[in-house]
């Protein structure tokens, strides 16, 4: 079924949508020891610190890989969804044709419902998995994950009126900051910036109406779920990122990778050697252009 921008942002922004995000690779953080908030990465351009400028990958021999075969899924929007005429659209998908056409291979992407997913990749039905599966412990016991090609970023929300340019701990000390509780946001707003005012609610959505009362200077959150949020209907153009990204994995996991079966160490160095090139070819920052309405990683436009 094809999505509207619109609906696309009320999946992110809804209880079920966060769920998706959050099982991606968030998990509830413990509590770090109380210290200086980690600094923000640099405004002005995409994700930073996802690649290291001064490691850059070899590309292996590509004489045994002619096709790759992608797996991904239909129901996590803007990441991979069915789009006009059940086709497949989406980030994941995007990025996955992009790794083909760089390495100069074939390659096919198809949808399988999600608790199949992994079995498919064991079975050698396809390849690589592109659906934002979380590496976590069990499953890197049963699969070989590539490096991250997206992070999920905590971010601030504002109200455009109220001027609130300084995010430091020292500028935050006092303020209320409108945070959905018990999870790893309002962990690192504990650990970080212990002299904030934390305004916890039950749900996102209360959260956010928090901001757009004017009862919060601020909302810390899920940047992805955010962007689509200031920039959808139901903000009523309230509000803006403001702050970060912050990308700390102890709280908002590594990010999300692609994985391949633990013996496909030449298609995982492909992967990761093509990722590499994208990005520093500015590739990839078109993508997220393309399928964030406001860059999760920069701001608001």
């Amino acid at each position: 079924m094809a999505r509207s921008r619109e609906q696309v942002a009320q999946l992110l922004t809804s209880a079920p949508g966060r769920s998706v995000l959050l099982s991606v690779a968030l998990g509830l953080a413990l509590l770090a020891p109380a210290g200086p908030a980690p600094a923000a990465a640099p405004p002005g351009r995409s994700a930073p610190s996802l690649w290291d400028p001064h490691h850059r990958p070899d590309k292996p021999d590509m004489k045994s890989l002619r096709q790759i075969r992608f797996l991904t899924e239909d129901e996590f929007p803007p990441f991979n969804f069915a789009g006009a005429g059940g086709a497949l659209e989406g980030f994941n998908v995007d990025l996955a044709r992009a790794i083909c056409a760089e390495l100069g291979v074939t390659c096919t992407i198809q949808a399988r419902r999600w608790d199949t997913i992994v079995a498919a990749i064991e079975t050698g039905q396809a390849d690589v998995i592109a659906a934002g599966l979380a590496a976590t412990p069990e499953a890197r016991s049963r699969l070989l994950f590539t490096d991250p090609y997206f992070r999920l970023p905590a971010r601030f929300a504002t109200q455009r009126s109220n001027g609130l340019s300084d995010f430091s701990a020292a500028s935050l000390a006092g303020k209320r900051i409108a945070v959905t509780a018990g999870t790893s946001h309002e962990a690192w707003l504990a650990a970080f910036l212990p002299a904030a005012r934390r305004v916890p609610k039950p749900t996102d959505a209360l959260a956010r109406e928090t901001l757009m009362k004017g009862e919060a200077d601020a909302l810390f959150g899920d940047g992805v779920a955010l962007s689509f949020w200031v920039n959808g209907t139901a903000s009523k153009d309230c509000c803006t990122l403001a702050g970060g990204p912050y990308l700390e994995s102890r709280f908002f996991g590594p990010g999300l990778a692609m994985a391949v079966r633990p013996e496909n160490t030449t298609l995982k160095r492909a992967i990761d050697f093509a990722l590499f090139q994208l990005w520093e070819r500015g590739t990839w920052a078109d993508l997220v252009r393309r399928w964030f309405p406001v860059d999760p990683f920069v701001g608001d436009h």
